[in-house]
């Protein structure tokens, strides 16, 4: 039978940690993890083979930014990671403008899609690859719902033109039992704490009626396995 990889207690490294990402939302994640690292941009355009499977996208341009880095390494840890949303075998990118935004989650709204997490972590030695999916379903909405939404939170930056952590019910807890596990186990529970809307602060608009997976994964970064694979190291 196959170890389970230890824990990671003290979240360091001896070898310097680079997390290769812009996003705040993933840099949180990591640095509520305890995780000290730096932060680079991979300078690199997310397109991808036209024939490529949709459920092959995410993890392909993770490794890609990644491949950015490859020659310039020396002893450090690289993270890269990319995120997509799967709505009838098609990826919903950023949107381009407010109308781009409407139209994606008009095509959300009262279905369910998949959001999928590339991971790659490289070093000189080696690379390892993986993908997560989440389940995420959306309640029905108005067209005045949405609008609402786009212009309180200009989603802009975010894949599907939402972010989930706008749009929860108030007192739902979407972390999966796999994460609170984890997050329990490395001592961490804050994180879902934090990710619990209070019913004052619900003044927004609930878009989300169901989670299916790793909740962490839909904001950017299925931290529980970034954590499991980087105690490979």
């Amino acid at each position: 039978m196959a170890k389970e990889p230890r824990l990671i207690t003290r979240m360091n490294f001896t070898r310097k940690l680079v997390l290769a990402s812009s996003s705040p939302r993933r840099q949180y994640l990591m640095r509520e993890l305890g995780y000290s690292f730096k932060i680079e941009k991979p300078d690199v355009e997310e397109d991808f083979p036209h024939d490529l499977p949709v459920e092959h996208v995410a993890k392909y341009l993770a490794s890609k930014k990644a491949e950015y880095f490859r020659l310039r390494m020396q002893d450090e840890i690289l993270v890269t990671a990319d995120t997509v949303v799967i709505i009838n075998n098609k990826i919903l990118n950023k949107p381009q403008d407010r109308a781009e935004a409407i139209a994606m989650l008009t095509e959300l709204a009262g279905n369910t899609h998949h959001v999928m997490t590339g991971v790659c972590i490289l070093s000189k030695e080696k690379e390892d690859s993986f993908e997560v999916t989440t389940r995420v379903t959306f309640k029905n909405l108005t067209r005045q719902d949405i609008e609402s939404y786009i212009d309180q939170y200009n989603p802009f930056d975010k894949a599907g033109s939402y972010g989930a952590q706008d749009c929860l019910p108030a007192g739902m807890n979407p972390c999966s039992t796999e994460e609170i596990n984890f997050l329990n186990s490395v001592h961490k529970s804050h994180l879902i704490r934090n990710t619990i809307t209070p019913s004052q602060d619900n003044d927004g608009i609930v878009m989300i009626e169901k989670i299916d997976g790793s909740y962490f994964n839909v904001m950017g970064l299925p931290i529980h396995k970034v954590h499991e694979h980087l105690a490979k190291y």
